[in-house]
């Protein structure tokens, strides 16, 4: 990802310098990092393992990708226009100052702030301003904090892509009536209901491209406890219905209790793949949830796969999730 990051900023340098009046290049995702090459050359392992964490998908996959440019350079008047930009400096730099006109009123020392459209539209800017004399330990300290910002603006960005067709509210009220439980999902999504399975799916553009699904169903009277072999059990016997057969990998897996929405809930995170002995091979991330709805004695298994193949997955997990805490249980 890091080699399509460069290799679009080189076409870019090539290009005329424009002003905010254009839109921003690059991917949300993508983040150019501009700094002296002196402090760049201190810091640069931490920020790359502070803004690039991975998580693991089908393969670990970065969340972020960080691309380093000279601010000092000539091409730097093109190159200032990518989508997600991190500056670090004291403010006086050249390549600081236009940032810093925005910002300026509400500095009140050295520390993070946020820009927006300063030399392109929809670009967001991440000032680190810093004391030149302790320019490194600075940047070090404010790191942690400048992923979570990064991570808030892009999940706030994937949701809002998400329901840019807009939020089915008729189906949600359809669920409310037909299975006293509700989801707030995307306009996209097609489903299905056979007794007590629901079934959302979205396959657009093509199901051999990108699948996002979320099946639904329950149990009463609730079940005596909830391990997580009883969870697998369950969702085997759901994923029998899918389209595509599912076998559960559990070398990479992230399982335990949580409480959602003030009621007790078990999460497992995991891969499925297809059987082996399918001639061909089909893999990706599920998220698996069981939720205790005491007011309906019922236990419900709300169930996320993506099919994703040659794909960045981090952004279509965050959808599923999402959706997923929508979920609501009805009233008795």
């Amino acid at each position: 990802m890091r080699k399509l990051l460069l290799s679009a900023l080189a076409a870019l340098s090539l290009g005329a310098c424009g002003d905010n009046s254009s839109a921003a290049y690059g991917d949300f995702n993508g983040i150019v990092a501009a700094m002296e090459p002196a402090l760049w050359e201190q810091v640069s392992a931490e920020v790359y393992d502070a803004l690039e964490p991975t998580l693991v998908t089908v393969r670990d996959e970065k969340t972020f990708t960080v691309t380093y440019q000279d601010p000092s350079l000539p091409e730097w008047s093109n190159l200032r226009r990518f989508r997600q930009m991190l500056l670090v400096g004291t403010g006086e730099e050249p390549w600081m100052r236009d940032a810093m006109d925005q910002v300026r009123d509400s500095v009140t020392g050295p520390g993070r702030y946020t820009a927006h459209d300063v030399w392109a539209r929809g670009q967001r800017v991440t000032l680190v301003l810093v004391s030149a004399a302790t320019a490194a330990e600075e940047l070090r300290s404010h790191l942690p904090e400048v992923n979570r910002a990064l991570d808030e603006q892009f999940r706030a960005w994937v949701v809002e892509r998400m329901y840019m067709t807009g939020v089915d509210s008729a189906l949600a009220d359809t669920l409310m009536a037909a299975g006293r439980f509700q989801l707030l999902l995307p306009e996209v999504y097609r489903w299905a209901w056979q007794d007590s399975l629901f079934q959302f799916r979205n396959d657009n553009p093509d199901p051999s491209e990108l699948i996002r699904s979320i099946s639904v169903t329950w149990k009463s009277p609730i079940p005596a406890d909830m391990q997580p072999e009883g969870i697998l059990a369950w969702r085997g016997e759901v994923a029998a219905a899918y389209s595509e057969p599912q076998a559960v990998d559990l070398s990479v897996v992230d399982a335990g209790p949580f409480e959602f929405r003030g009621r007790p809930a078990y999460q497992i995170r995991a891969i499925w793949t297809n059987p082996p002995e399918l001639d061909w091979p089909a893999a990706g991330p599920f998220v698996t949830r069981a939720v205790i709805c005491p007011q309906q004695n019922r236990m419900y298994l709300v169930d996320a796969w993506l099919y994703a193949p040659g794909k960045d997955k981090y952004e279509y997990m965050i959808q599923l999730e999402t959706i997923l805490d929508s979920f609501r249980c009805g009233p008795a």
